[in-house]
């Protein structure tokens, strides 16, 4: 394996995403030979001009194979995979090809809710509320057991909620702000106190991009988010004030009441956003101390409203939330 200061050929299953191409960015300014593989969409994170582009839809497994034909990389980073079948196929694929398999799992795997404060990478796996994370739990188990039995060289990474510019936290996104903008109330679940973990995808890149390479970080798993964890409420307040509305009317509501009037919402709200979940990156700063919280939401905010007002095409009212939050707020002012 080689010295995290030495360059190193990685190869970035997906590299466009909210997540990912902060940490491409990264990649490259430390001196990486970065090459992205992904279906070649997105225009709006384009990548820097180093980067190599491999052009395929990493569900199909025969272009996959195609583009990556006879090549090797010293770091797989793996961004897409969201099913046990999808990693397993990686685990075929790059057997023999790659020094570390960096897999993106997410702490929304964690035992929901959290029986104890902070959360750390001992805290068990189990979310019973939302698929996606069973899934990603059963990838994760996949991994371990490869790397157990046949020293597949995996890495676990667990992401919170990280955002750039264009990802609203909020549960309503762009409607939320909408509503805020035309003097509609906006829905905040539970009474608005618990308190929830922000990471700008740039703090996250730095965390990401210095594990990969490192020899430490081979047969582990880390959680890479900051130290800013305000309350709903302050997240919504600080949205309004930078959407022009200081003093946004909040209409606090059950989670599950929101869950059974708005069913898309209610896996990833009961099993993620309607607990306090904050963390402890003490593992992740043994191996990457430069690590750290610089940007926060009370900022970001206004970084993400500008991005949304220069972008008029990016600003979609969802209609059935909307009717949702209107029935929701109807009911709660009614009782």
């Amino acid at each position: 394996m080689q010295s995290s200061r030495t360059p190193l050929s990685i190869l970035f299953v997906g590299g466009s995403g909210v997540i990912s191409a902060a940490s491409v960015a990264r990649a490259v300014a430390l001196g990486h030979r970065v090459t992205v593989l992904n279906r070649g969409r997105s225009d709006t994170r384009p990548l820097p001009e180093d980067v190599e582009q491999l052009t395929a839809d990493v569900t199909d497994d025969a272009a996959v194979d195609a583009a990556l034909a006879g090549r090797d990389f010293d770091v797989v980073a793996q961004f897409r995979a969201f099913s046990p079948a999808h990693v397993a196929r990686d685990v075929e694929r790059f057997t023999g090809r790659t020094g570390q398999y960096v897999f993106v799992s997410s702490a929304s795997a964690y035992q929901t809710p959290p029986s104890r404060l902070p959360v750390t990478e001992a805290t068990p796996l189990r979310n019973p509320y939302w698929q996606y994370s069973r899934d990603k739990i059963a990838g994760e188990d996949l991994l371990v057991r490869a790397h157990r039995e046949d020293a597949f060289p995996a890495t676990i990474v667990r992401p919170s909620h990280t955002y750039d510019r264009t990802l609203l936290p909020t549960v309503g996104g762009w409607t939320d702000v909408a509503r805020m903008r035309a003097g509609k109330p906006v829905v905040v679940h539970g009474d608005g106190t618990s308190l929830w973990t922000l990471t700008h995808t740039e703090d996250f890149a730095v965390g990401f991009a210095g594990l990969l390479g490192h020899p430490l970080a081979i047969g582990d798993a880390f959680q890479i988010m900051g130290t800013h964890a305000p309350t709903w409420d302050q997240v919504y307040t600080w949205l309004g004030a930078a959407a022009g509305v200081p003093d946004p009317e909040i209409v606090h509501v059950a989670s599950e009441t929101i869950a059974r009037v708005l069913p898309d919402v209610g896996p990833g709200l009961l099993g993620d956003k309607a607990h306090s979940m904050v963390f402890d990156c003490a593992r992740l700063r043994a191996l990457v101390p430069e690590f750290a919280t610089t940007v926060t939401y009370d900022v970001a905010a206004h970084e993400q409203v500008a991005w949304y007002d220069a972008h008029p095409e990016a600003q979609r009212v969802d209609a059935t939330l909307d009717a949702g939050f209107d029935r929701l707020v109807e009911h709660a002012t009614s009782v």
